[in-house]
């Protein structure tokens, strides 16, 4: 019952859980009035108090090849730690989770496009369709199939922001996998959050001169554990215990159950309907998925 694949699949659902469950609480720390640049310091902070005593030797030994290589961990610190996380908390204060998180599953398609951009991959027509069909579906999403909206350029605040967000993202993977880096995963994970809070830290300070304080009350301490714990952390782990048992493309997959998972969250919890345009607009963004991960056969 217990064999390699179950208990890879058990892995990468449960971290697919806990990275749904980051979008619900980050709904819910809009509610409670949670500062969302804050939220996301304090979280990477205590992520990176537990991380250190498990990677300050070998981040210390191999520091020369950290600094020789400290442009490229300071964009993936900026897009990942800085942009991704803090834009996808300040979203969720003006949009649905259901929109977020059906513009955000189509960061797969979004890397084959900033792959293509940066030289790092060749793309073939599939992929290019690909691309376009899921930004016409993210298009829909964010004028929620009105026209009016795309010809008044009256757009929901937070749905744009959350294109960052898919951007910043999706060049930070493409990023990651240009090549292959000197360290164990844990080690890049800590020098990856230590660039980025590097910058999270003016932003940070900025958010609270403007009078947006963190309370220390119940509902902020319950949100950041769950967000230092289990997206930060546990995600992290149990989507490393699953691709080293049955592969990255197997494990791939998996990505595609957040948006249906958060979806079904929100719906539960928040009592979000899912509407027509978020329907169509999923669709457009399916089959942009599917279609680019078709390969052309050489003749």
């Amino acid at each position: 019952m217990f064999n390699k694949n179950n208990i890879a699949y058990l892995f990468l659902f449960f971290a697919i859980l806990f990275w749904s469950g980051n979008f619900i609480v980050g709904k819910a720390a809009s509610l409670y009035e949670i500062p969302p640049f804050s939220l996301n310091f304090y979280r990477w902070f205590f992520a990176w108090l537990i991380l250190a005593p498990f990677t300050f030797k070998e981040i210390l030994k191999k520091k020369n090849y950290i600094l020789q290589n400290f442009k490229l961990f300071l964009i993936l610190g900026i897009t990942s730690i800085t942009i991704f996380n803090s834009i996808v908390y300040y979203s969720l204060n003006f949009t649905q989770v259901i929109s977020g998180v059906l513009m955000i599953s189509t960061i797969p398609v979004m890397i084959i496009f900033i792959s293509s951009i940066l030289k790092i991959e060749k793309t073939n027509p599939f992929q290019i369709i690909g691309v376009i069909l899921s930004l016409f579906g993210v298009l829909i999403i964010i004028t929620k199939a009105k026209l009016d909206i795309l010809i008044n350029l009256d757009f929901n605040k937070g749905d744009l922001t959350m294109v960052i967000a898919m951007f910043s993202w999706a060049t930070y993977s493409a990023l990651l996998k240009k090549k292959q880096h000197n360290l164990s995963q844990l080690s890049l994970l800590q020098v990856i959050i230590t660039f980025g809070l590097i910058f999270l830290i003016p932003i940070y300070i900025i958010e609270m001169n403007l009078g947006y304080n963190i309370k220390l009350n119940t509902p902020f301490i319950l949100t950041l554990s769950y967000v230092v714990l289990f997206p930060g952390l546990a995600s992290f782990i149990c989507w490393i215990k699953g691709i080293s048992l049955i592969g990255a493309n197997r494990s791939g997959v998996f990505l595609h159950l957040m948006p249906i998972i958060a979806a079904i969250m929100a719906m539960l919890i928040f009592g979000e309907k899912f509407m027509i345009y978020h329907i169509l607009g999923a669709i457009f963004i399916l089959s942009g998925i599917i279609l680019s991960n078709r390969k052309v056969l050489n003749a």
